[in-house]
């Protein structure tokens, strides 16, 4: 996945990829060129006691130094933008990817997982593609070309490279291989611990209520131990890389002086030459030094794509439709047309053959006991899932046929469990609208009776929000909610449970109040508390994902025995 992956990345910056290539062909080249000078001014200069010569000689070095600095700085300058540039876009495609997939592939990879992804995945890519512009056009230069400038200072001493060379990558090699597993392990191990402590974090007051603080630091203290133990041995066998390097390259410098020696005292070969033979041999063993840092980076960098990979190549479940079609009308008529569904896997479905109708102008209410898909059904109507059988119609058309953001203006979901993001409440509440005034934000707090507590927070509409509402109650974060899909408009009002922090009589306030203000929408309300729902001009009870009775209140006690039975439950908690 990791060549597929970067093709695609590193094809909108060509340009910047041919600027490194440039620059790093003039830098090696002026790297190979140094040590034949240097040669030169030994032997035409030094030996020769020829003082112009030198001061020729090591002017010409000195301008063809400053090229190569020149020329290295422009090589990192332009391969680092080419590596930020990859890491952001990989970044965004990712994001938005995730963002076009449903519920059940987040669910499937997991939030922490996700994050990896995105984070220290991509950012494994980003570090390979920085060393690729650094390394990747310079080390096989400088291999190939010292091999070529050290035989021609030296065909004699040619044998220590087919010696030293070989047996670096060797000892390199057996490295390498045991590493690319130890990557792949490490990386779920951070996914580990990101999703220890996101539990921990989201559920701290579960935690504290219970008094698990000892077992939830003894759980978070083991997937910590897992990776530092992973990443220790992971940096075991990097630490062996630079001593093994360092002791060919030692080997081999001290091999060179040795043979090269007797042929210098035998008149094969000049002072100079040897140092310059040495001064490639030891250019070779830094440049194959230099590619460890890929091979290094790349078993990890290929882990990390594969990772990135799953998460682009699932396919989201909901699709949006090629040729969207927009309905005639603008009602809000929502048709459950024997609608089934069901996981991937699953024994039986969580729906199956529902079919009923919510107009506008009417309050239609879900009610059932737990785990009989009420939730499900919402999804569905939303469509945060697709019916694997029957369809989801609004005012005629399915919802499958419909334009994501056509279908997100007309229908308005407040969530089971209400989410604010971290600003401030009006860029809350213009989250679905931003082009909200004060005033319609503020008619929408006071129908959800949350301008009280808004009016009394510092700031009021500017009052601070922070991450996920955790600065407000429960009670308060819920009628913010049913606030911002009140600055929407919708056509259909979606309420999962959205009440059920709310006392009694807050509740009764605000189903008055939304009974007033949304005259003419279609009203869906799915509730745990018959209280909530007892007015509603039709009530479709569920049992196990069947619809076991349709109706309103009174009609239902006498002719539904479950919904009867959830009432009388009901009455004797209350007394």
């Amino acid at each position: 996945m990791l060549v597929p992956l970067l093709r695609q990345y590193l094809s909108p910056h060509r340009s910047l990829l041919i600027g490194v290539v440039v620059l790093q062909l003039l830098q090696s080249t002026a790297t190979l060129y140094l040590p034949r000078l240097n040669a030169d001014i030994i032997d035409r200069g030094v030996a020769t006691g020829d003082t112009g010569y030198i001061l020729r000689t090591g002017g010409v070095m000195l301008v063809i130094t400053l090229l190569q600095v020149v020329c290295a700085v422009g090589a990192v300058y332009l391969g680092a933008r080419t590596a930020m540039a990859v890491g952001r876009d990989l970044r965004a495609g990712v994001f938005g990817h995730v963002m076009d997939l449903s519920q059940r592939e987040v669910g499937r990879f997991g939030a922490p997982s996700l994050i990896t992804r995105c984070t220290n995945d991509v950012q494994q890519v980003q570090m390979l593609v920085l060393m690729v512009c650094t390394l990747l056009i310079s080390s096989p230069l400088l291999i190939v070309g010292g091999v070529v400038m050290a035989l021609r200072e030296d065909a004699g001493l040619s044998w220590l490279l087919l010696v030293a060379v070989p047996a670096l990558v060797v000892a390199i090699a057996a490295i390498m291989v045991r590493l690319g597993p130890l990557f792949r392990v490490l990386q779920g191990r951070v996914d580990t611990v990101n999703r220890v402590l996101r539990e921990q974090l989201t559920g701290i007051r579960v935690v504290r209520s219970f008094v698990r603080e000892g077992a939830e630091t003894r759980r978070f203290a083991a997937a910590n131990a897992d990776l530092t133990e992973t990443a220790m041995r992971t940096g075991r066998l990097f630490a062996l890389v630079f001593p093994v390097v360092t002791l060919v390259l030692n080997v081999a410098s001290v091999a060179v002086l040795w043979f090269g020696a007797a042929r210098v005292e035998s008149g094969d070969l000049q002072v100079g030459s040897l140092i310059a033979f040495l001064s490639y041999l030891v250019q070779i063993l830094v440049a194959v030094m230099m590619s460890t840092f890929l091979a290094i980076l790349a078993p990890r960098a290929a882990v990390s794509a594969d990772r990135i990979g799953e998460v682009l190549g699932t396919e989201p479940s909901v699709v949006l439709p090629t040729a969207p079609t927009t309905p005639a009308t603008s009602r809000g008529v929502v048709e459950l047309r024997d609608v089934t569904f069901a996981y991937p896997g699953a024994e039986r479905p969580v729906l199956s053959g529902i079919t009923c109708t919510a107009a506008p102008g009417e309050l239609t209410a879900v009610i059932g006991s737990t785990g009989a898909g009420k939730t499900t059904l919402v999804n569905l109507l939303g469509r945060l899932f697709d019916a694997t059988g029957g369809a989801v119609v609004l005012d005629g058309v399915d919802v499958r046929e419909l334009a994501d953001a056509e279908l997100r203006r007309r229908v308005g979901l407040v969530p089971q469990k209400a989410y604010l993001f971290a600003g401030t409440v009006a860029s809350n509440l213009r989250f679905g609208r931003p082009d909200a005034t004060d005033e319609e934000l503020w008619e929408a707090l006071r129908t959800a009776q949350a301008a009280d507590f808004v009016a009394a927070m510092p700031g009021g509409l500017d009052a601070p929000v922070a991450q996920g509402g955790t600065n407000v109650s429960g009670g308060q974060r819920q009628r913010l909610a049913i606030a911002r899909v009140l600055v929407l408009r919708p056509e259909v009002y979606v309420f999962d449970d959205a009440f059920s922090a709310l006392d009694t009589a807050t509740d009764a306030r605000v189903r008055a109040a939304l009974a007033a203000t949304v005259t003419d929408a279609t009203l869906v309300v799915v509730a745990q508390r018959v209280s909530t729902i007892v007015g509603a001009d039709r009530i479709v009870v569920l049992d196990g994902g069947v619809v076991v009775g349709q109706g309103r209140h009174d009609e239902l006690l006498g002719t539904c025995p479950t919904y009867a039975e959830i009432v009388a439950s009901q009455l004797e908690a209350a007394a």
